[in-house]
């Protein structure tokens, strides 16, 4: 049975966490505090991190804060949070990341919740589109309509059925924790990336020390994932019909 691998794109693939992330994150309370300030809610810059950070924890994605609760255009948001003077100054990554994929068996799909336009760009300066079958961005990610980023099982069920693929073909191969155990409970196989994950979860705390739950294998860098292919079959074998 081959495997599908189902790839996010920020801090898996590349370096998001060094420059990029940190951008968005000014863009964002940027468009926060104007929406704030316009409904003459409290703006002051510790009121907009607040609700930037509560937002993607409660939703996952902080742009379903703003469209839920300040009926905030979400093409709207999305182009404002990604708007960078010079994006390829600001990525980095790993060298030989074309060879491994190449070498991995399997088909792969980019599945993230960053727009289709900022991921074709990193991609593209990457190398690694021709790599991938298909490009699934947040504004793919709809059920009835409704967005439904990651973690949602609903958006994964959807994916995977019109994939035509069993989740217990599918690996899901992520930096973020929520994601990979909305994953698993579908039956997906997980793969925690660690290397760009905050310094604070790699030295701590305890969860990060071992493999978390809701994780099958735990890697430092997606070079790695070859050496786990054996783990991660006999893994997907154990839930075979």
């Amino acid at each position: 049975m081959g495997i599908t691998w189902l790839f996010d794109l920020d801090n898996t693939l590349h370096d998001a966490s060094h420059a990029i992330f940190p951008a968005i994150n000014v863009n964002m309370n940027r468009v926060i505090a104007q929406v704030l300030s316009d409904a003459g809610a409290p703006a002051a810059a510790a009121d907009v991190d607040a609700a930037r950070i509560a937002y993607w924890q409660r939703y996952g994605a902080t742009l379903l804060g703003m469209v839920k609760h300040h009926q905030m255009r979400a093409d709207t948001f999305l182009h404002e949070a990604h708007l960078f003077e010079d994006l390829p100054s600001m990525i980095r990554a790993e060298r030989g990341l074309a060879g491994l994929l190449r070498r991995l068996p399997g088909r792969k799909i980019l599945l993230t919740n960053a727009p289709q336009r900022y991921a074709q760009d990193v991609m593209r300066h990457l190398g690694l589109q021709r790599h991938f079958a298909r490009h699934v961005s947040i504004e793919s990610m709809r059920v009835h309509g409704q967005l439904r980023p990651k973690p949602s099982r609903s958006m994964l069920r959807k994916l995977l059925a019109r994939e035509g693929v069993h989740a217990r073909q599918c690996v899901l191969v992520e930096d973020t924790l929520m994601n990979l155990k909305s994953a698993r409970v579908l039956g997906l196989r997980t793969v925690l990336i660690t290397q760009y994950l905050p310094l604070a979860h790699r030295s701590g705390p305890s969860t990060f020390v071992k493999r978390p739950a809701g994780v099958d294998v735990k890697v430092r860098s997606v070079k790695h994932l070859a050496g786990h292919l054996h783990r991660l079959r006999s893994r997907l074998a154990d839930h075979d019909d």
